[in-house]
């Protein structure tokens, strides 16, 4: 796996593993279980039904059960990422992520198993016993050699698709930044001279790929820590003399001397500067230890202008991160019911990835990583790893060339509808949540977190702060360093705190909110004590006053009292309300409810400008909106003495012509459920169910948004304060430190500014 520059304490990742449900991943049911009935089916006597047909015809177990879409992440942890052999249990973690990963990237159910065995035979033993239990095998963190002799005799004895990511993940990746890099300088692929560092998994993994591309056998000198793997040589293994070659070069420097490509899978420091200018013109540098690569993108510049450089870092261009391939990999072998993950399905992906990193690059995925290396070019020969794309290019090309090697068992017969279904797999929500973090990395900004010596408040900005998301500063007293410190962080004074009552900054506070409430009835003294003893008023004026480009408030208090008051010192848009709307993230579709936090009980007028400015942030979080006015009752049925309002709002819309879908009013069962509409309401207007749900008032909205966070957990996000002149966020008193994060990202990035539709 690629590194990443996100940074964290410790006592932060202990956390995030530990709080709740211990853990990163549980199994849900996918039927209902409700009732006897439900239980009746779902086991005894109804399983048996299915149980026969399976016995019958086991293709048709893809049909009644889960396995055509379970992948099991099997480890025995003798190689965990960069830290060697720690055991099977130690590898848990890792693989509970890769689980994860799976099923946010590509919708692929997974399951983590550790093998508590360093004894090749029992390991093939063990996993391939598990064949019927699922769809395909992702190895993992498994030393080399034993990683070439599992994964080689699981192929041999398996029908489903094993694939050791580490090997062949990395390997097409790779291959796809090397199509580009070659394009870009004029090479073609069996003209390159290529010399790799390294003979491990990985560094094998990508030579016989490469290989199998066009790269000519006799052009690639792979090095060891002895140097120079080459045909003289008696220490080397049956993996290692397959690559061996007729040389009378015997140093990586030496290999180096006119070489087009270096391929680094070794360690860090290993390519120095002096030897990269020996190299062929535009040289291909692929510098991918992990954590740190063999020579920095600055460093392999500064030697030679000329290159092209990647690297498994995201804070440098060119990121190889293998979250690019295993998922999506999966997703088209599964979808076809594949036997195998073959050289052709690999070079499929490849050359797919290849060809999206050439293409225009979509404008949120360019905002994302700040507007740099947006274009195919030196700085962007790979896609980046959260570009919506990838979910309908990848698996589509390794399903087809699955289809024409022979491979799968399952053909695709309409390719576009294939592609259809699998843009409506994934949520566009979260990936637009993750790109959120992406932009605020790319473009940091100063965030004020008002209630500074509240714990989860500073274990938020911590996490701000470390993830390099922006600086936050933090309004407290002076012993906010102290509780910094019990907090783990290394060096409290690191860290901005504005003190409300004798911070050099009060006394602009002072006058700018005398200026504001002074004819409003407030003496001076009233604004310096205001400001001097609440931090809401305090931070406001901050921001106000651009000492900060957002702020972050509300776990110490309702947020009706929160809004009041920073209501007096930031104003609202011309000729807006605020309204608080609510994020409820599903797997594969994402609803928002307004106004879940100002307005009791909105006016037509309100309920209308509302539902236009819910429509502009719901193309902001990637949904394209349609819009249902919700109510107890539908279209008059029953009759309702409060929908006059309702109907009002949508004649309101009528009138003003807007550029999104609404209908109203019904109930929210109909809202949600599209077949229904067009069953019983054949005249609805809205083309799909509804994502963006307005409440008729306060009342219902805050109910049903605080009844689904209670049941749903971290699926509901928010509220988001919108409508205010200034980027300002009240979390709720019941926030965890990553909501305050998530609100903090979303506020800095402008998610809130969204213009009216």
């Amino acid at each position: 796996m690629s590194e990443s520059n996100v940074k964290f304490s410790e006592a932060e990742a202990l956390h995030f593993h530990a709080r709740g449900r211990p853990g990163k991943i549980e199994i849900i049911a996918s039927k209902p279980m409700a009732t006897q009935r439900d239980l009746s089916l779902a086991y005894s006597p109804g399983v048996a039904v299915p149980v026969r047909a399976i016995a019958e015809d086991p293709a048709t177990a893809y049909d009644y059960t889960a396995k055509g879409n379970l992948v099991a992440v099997i480890s025995n942890g003798t190689a965990i990422l960069g830290l060697g052999n720690l055991g099977a249990l130690a590898s848990k973690p890792v693989m509970e992520g890769k689980a994860v990963l799976f099923k946010r990237f590509a919708d692929v159910d997974s399951i983590d198993l550790e093998v508590d065995t360093e004894d090749c035979e029992k390991f093939i033993e063990a996993v391939a016993l598990l064949e019927p239990s699922f769809g395909g095998i992702n190895l993992e963190d498994i030393a080399a050699p034993d990683c070439f002799v599992i994964e080689q005799t699981l192929r041999e004895r398996m029908n489903i698709p094993v694939f050791h990511d580490d090997q062949h993940g990395t390997a097409i990746i790779t291959a796809a930044g090397l199509i580009n890099a070659c394009k870009l300088t004029g090479r073609e692929l069996q003209d390159i001279k290529v010399v790799v560092n390294g003979a491990g998994a990985a560094a094998i993994a990508c030579t016989e790929l490469i290989k199998a591309m066009g790269v000519r056998g006799d052009h690639v000198i792979m090095c060891d820590r002895t140097g120079v793997i080459h045909k003289g040589r008696e220490d080397l293994d049956q993996w290692k003399s397959a690559h061996a070659v007729e040389t009378d070069r015997r140093t990586l420097q030496e290999a180096l001397v006119g070489a087009d490509v270096f391929l680094g899978l070794s360690a860090a420091g290993a390519l120095k500067g002096e030897w990269v200018k020996g190299m062929a013109d535009q040289p291909i540098i692929f510098a991918m230890a992990n954590p740190d690569p063999e020579i920095t993108p600055p460093e392999a510049k500064a030697a030679r202008p000329d290159a092209i450089v990647a690297t498994g870092r995201s804070d440098y261009p060119n990121q190889v991160n293998n979250v690019l391939g295993f998922p999506f990999i999966f997703r088209g072998a599964l979808d076809v019911r594949a036997r195998a993950i073959n050289d052709e399905m690999k070079i499929a992906a490849a050359e797919a990835l290849a060809a999206l990193a050439r293409e225009a690059v979509p404008e949120e995925v360019a905002a994302a990583y700040g507007g740099k290396s947006h274009k195919f070019g030196a700085d962007y020969i790979i896609p980046a790893p959260f570009d919506p794309r990838l979910m309908e290019i990848v698996p589509a090309a390794v399903a087809d060339a699955a289809m024409r090697s022979g491979v799968a068992q399952k053909p695709i017969d309409n390719m576009a509808a294939y592609r259809q279904s699998l843009r409506a797999r994934l949520n566009p929500t979260v990936s637009v949540l993750s790109l959120a973090y992406e932009a605020a990395r790319a473009n940091p900004k100063r965030v004020l977190f008002a209630e500074g010596e509240e714990r989860n408040v500073l274990r938020a900005a911590i996490a701000f702060k470390e993830g390099g998301y922006g600086t936050p500063v933090l309004v407290g007293r002076e012993e906010v360093y102290e509780l910094l410190e019990d907090l783990g962080v290394d060096d409290p004074s690191g860290y901005e705190v504005l003190n409300s009552r004798n911070s050099p900054l009060v006394g602009r506070a002072v006058d700018h909110l005398y200026g504001r409430l002074q004819r409003r009835g407030f003496l001076r003294r009233e604004i310096e004590r205001m400001v001097n003893q609440d931090r809401n008023y305090f931070a406001a004026a901050m921001l106000a006053l651009g000492e900060a480009d957002a702020m972050i408030t509300g776990v110490t208090r309702p947020f009706s009292q929160s809004l009041r008051q920073v209501s007096m010192v930031i104003d609202a848009d011309e000729g807006a309300t605020p309204f608080g709307i609510n994020i409820v993230v599903g797997q594969n579709q994402t609803v928002l409810i307004a106004d879940t936090a100002v307005t009791e009980r909105p006016t037509a007028e309100e309920l209308a400008a509302i539902a236009t400015r819910s429509a502009a942030f719901a193309r902001r979080m990637g949904q394209e909106p349609r819009v249902a006015f919700t109510s107890y009752t539908t279209f008059g049925n029953p009759p309702g003495a409060y929908v006059g309002e309702l109907r009002e709002a949508v004649h309101l819309l009528d009138g003003r012509k807007v550029d999104f879908e609404y209908e109203g009013e019904m109930s929210p069962e109909l809202a949600l459920n599209h077949d229904m509409q067009r069953r019983y309401y054949p005249f609805s207007r809205l083309s799909g169910p509804a994502n963006i749900l307005i409440m008729p008032g306060l009342q219902s909205a805050s109910l049903s948004a605080k009844l689904l966070r209670a049941l749903g957990g971290e699926s509901v996000l928010g509220p988001f304060l919108l409508g205010m002149q200034l980027p300002v966020q009240i979390a709720p008193m019941t926030a965890s430190a990553s909501d305050l994060v998530t609100l903090a990202v979303l506020a800095a990035g402008g998610a809130d500014r969204a213009k009216r539709a």
